[in-house]
């Protein structure tokens, strides 16, 4: 690993920041599934991290789970009781330089490596990362894509299960009416990138390979879901040359 890692020295420690929090986190496809969203982190601006535990065989015990934390949830004893309940982390993945919170924390806590796009590397110089240039696979159903756009290092997170989830971050985001699009906003790094890098997606999976998109923001438009459903078809119906044409959100 290297020592590239995001600043967070200004960052209270964990004794200062874990409180009560009564709000757990919820399963995202059902109580049989393994993938938990927890809720919206005020210091991520509302960002949505996920949990998705993981065990390499069907008999693995919760100690020998390779359970993955995509993006940064609030630094409560809720969360951090319900983690280590299911085992605890061996990655905790950033898809986009606002996806993190307390990083250090979390790595104290749990001894996890924490991954991200070399090129967000610079952000974290005091903590012990592992980065990546185009693609990582963490685990035989779990693989880290680099979707640069929204931010240079930009990512996602793919995992084979159930049709294909893909955890979007803030590459591509939920429309009120249900849909899944990327959005131009004044923080955006690079737009015509971004939307390149939707098309490679859609070139990447297929209807039969993307079926669910989790997205790191804008959940409240999913009326009570956690996902975007028919998540491929959704994205192939954007109109990219359309979309180059969008003026900057505010």
């Amino acid at each position: 690993m290297s020592t590239s890692t995001i600043n967070l020295d200004n960052s209270p420690t964990t004794s200062e920041t874990a409180r009560s929090n009564t709000k757990l986190p919820r399963s995202v496809f059902g109580a049989d599934t393994n993938v938990y969203a927890f809720p919206p982190n005020r210091e991520t601006l509302g960002g949505t991290a996920y949990l998705i535990t993981y065990a390499p065989t069907p008999d693995s015990n919760s100690v020998a789970r390779s359970n993955i934390l995509v993006d940064c949830p609030a630094l409560t004893d809720t969360n951090l009781n319900f983690i280590a309940e299911q085992g605890g982390l061996q990655w905790l993945v950033i898809t986009h330089r606002g996806g993190s919170s307390h990083v250090r924390d979390w790595q104290s806590q749990f001894g996890c490596d924490v991954v991200l796009q070399e090129q967000e590397a610079y952000l974290l110089p005091q903590i012990e990362t592992r980065t990546f240039h185009h693609e990582l696979t963490l685990t035989p159903r779990h693989k880290l894509l680099w979707t640069p756009g929204h931010s240079p290092g930009s990512a996602c997170l793919y995992n084979a299960d159930q049709g294909g989830i893909l955890f979007s971050g803030r590459h591509v985001l939920p429309t009120r009416q249900g849909g899944a699009t990327p959005l131009r906003v004044s923080k955006t790094f690079h737009w015509p990138r971004q939307l390149k890098h939707v098309q490679r997606l859609l070139d990447k999976f297929t209807p039969q390979t993307l079926s669910y998109i989790c997205p790191g923001a804008n959940i409240g438009f999913l009326r009570g879901k956690q996902f975007i459903d028919d998540a491929y078809n959704k994205l192939a119906g954007l109109d990219l040359q359309e979309l180059a044409k969008s003026q900057v959100l505010l």
